[in-house]
């Protein structure tokens, strides 16, 4: 299997140098499987949460009583999706990211070669792609915040394990005193201050679900009008006061673990099952919790917004890694070899099956297909979920005995390399060069 991360990919680069001297990225048989498992599991739990940004008026996302049915089976696959999968794979994407910039690093390093200028041109790219993605496609783009978070994260990646792990969370602490700080000063908003936040953020009147829903189900161009205004918002204030520090401490976290050991699935199976009690018997009783002061509060706005969030905050990052607990356990075990295989194809074409949930779901539920957007109930959505996973756990397989990468994967690579990737597995130039790998 291999190794890397995304919001996609394995990692970039190389230990060894052709006879010119440029970089070689590591090949197939050097990959981290357990990585790519990881990747392609992350991969899969996360469209749970994104379909619901895909489908939904987007204050649904943060607010299940906004909009939308929230009982019976509706509110089973929304709370399940709470507990299990909100934020919870973010934070696995975050870190592999993290892990990748040290993969990166070191094959680099390893050839004698400064991998700075390497990986500010991936970074580069990918921060492109992600503003492409988000104002043009889907306005709940990761791709522009992780490769924005990348340029800061490379800079502690000599930091030794355990100081990764505590700037790692000394970074995460400061987008909670963001939100507190922003709590504690809508207290002195005067009252049509905080109605308007309230309707912008958290629970929109009548007459703005309207508008939304019609722009959706509109023309791409009328989409625009939301879109660009979601997107911008998402990649300046909110990137700024609460992504960023997230994301970047995550992904220090995940170096962290990388150097550990943690994300080879070479640690004692010890360490794997207690990743996962912790989760059990703290991390989701805390989120229960949160859960439950949520909807006795009827889920205020200054309350659950600035407050009840940080409970799924930090014990999503307990949940996160008994989720890595349960891939290490998964990689190990012979018997779930077949489906380790297909989640790793799966993870190998992150990049290429992440933007192919936007192109099913954007063509599912905008104008510009079926317009489906606010039609479908959250217990549909688990449903199209189900089939979107079967697909690419049966085509990314197929793809790669064809393929070295995926299409997005190869066009990646070949602008971050400025020179064209083989791409066919039965090429000659494919039997000649390395594998370029490319984590994000």
């Amino acid at each position: 299997m291999s190794e890397a991360t995304i919001a996609n990919e394995s990692v970039i680069d190389p230990h060894q140098s052709q006879a010119d001297g440029s970089a070689q990225p590591i090949g197939d048989k050097e990959r981290i499987v357990s990585i790519d498992v990881l990747r392609g599991f992350a991969l899969l739990g996360i469209l749970p949460m994104n379909i619901q940004y895909f489908s939904m008026i987007s204050a649904a996302y943060t607010n299940p009583t906004a909009y939308g049915d929230l009982h019976g089976f509706n509110f089973l696959v929304w709370f399940v999706c709470h507990v299990l999968a909100d934020e919870k794979f973010m934070t696995i994407f975050s870190m592999l990211f993290g892990a990748g910039i040290v993969l990166m690093t070191s094959h680099v390093e390893a050839a004698g070669r400064r991998p700075a200028p390497l990986h500010y041109r991936r970074m580069g790219w990918l921060i492109l792609f992600g503003l492409l993605h988000g104002f043009l496609l889907w306005r709940g783009d990761i791709l522009f915040t992780y490769g924005a978070c990348g340029l800061v994260a490379y800079l502690f990646r000599k930091l030794r394990p355990h100081r990764l792990l505590v700037a790692g969370l000394a970074i995460m602490c400061v987008a909670c005193i963001c939100l507190t700080a922003y709590g504690r000063m809508s207290a002195r908003w005067p009252p049509a201050q905080v109605e308007r936040a309230r309707e912008d953020l958290w629970m929109p009147n009548p007459d703005g679900v309207a508008k939304e829903i019609s722009a959706y189900r509109g023309s791409w161009m009328q989409e625009m009008k939301f879109r660009v205004s979601d997107t911008l918002q998402m990649d300046t204030s909110f990137f700024v006061f609460f992504t960023f520090w997230r994301a970047c401490g995550l992904m220090l976290f995940g170096m962290g673990l990388f150097k550990l050991g943690v994300l080879g699935a070479g640690r004692a199976p010890s360490l794997y099952w207690t990743m996962i009690a912790l989760a059990a018997v703290v991390g989701i009783p805390v989120i229960l919790y949160g859960t439950h002061r949520d909807f006795a509060g009827g889920w205020d706005f200054r309350y659950s917004f600035f407050y009840g969030a940080q409970f799924n905050y930090w014990a999503s990052l307990l949940v996160s890694l008994g989720w890595v607990g349960v891939v290490m356990v998964i990689c190990r075990t012979s018997a779930l070899a077949p489906l380790a295989r297909r989640l790793e194809a799966v993870g190998r074409m992150a990049f290429s099956n992440y933007i192919m949930h936007t192109v099913i779901c954007t063509t599912l539920f905008y104008g510009h297909g079926f317009g489906l957007f606010g039609k479908v109930e959250r217990v549909w959505q688990f449903e199209i979920v189900l089939v979107i996973w079967a697909f690419q756990l049966i085509v990314s397989p197929v793809w790669l005995r064809y393929f070295l990468f995926g299409p997005l994967e190869w066009l990646w690579r070949s602008l971050t390399y400025w020179q064209r990737e083989p791409f066919r597995r039965d090429s000659a130039l494919a039997q000649l060069v390395p594998n370029r790998t490319l984590v994000l």
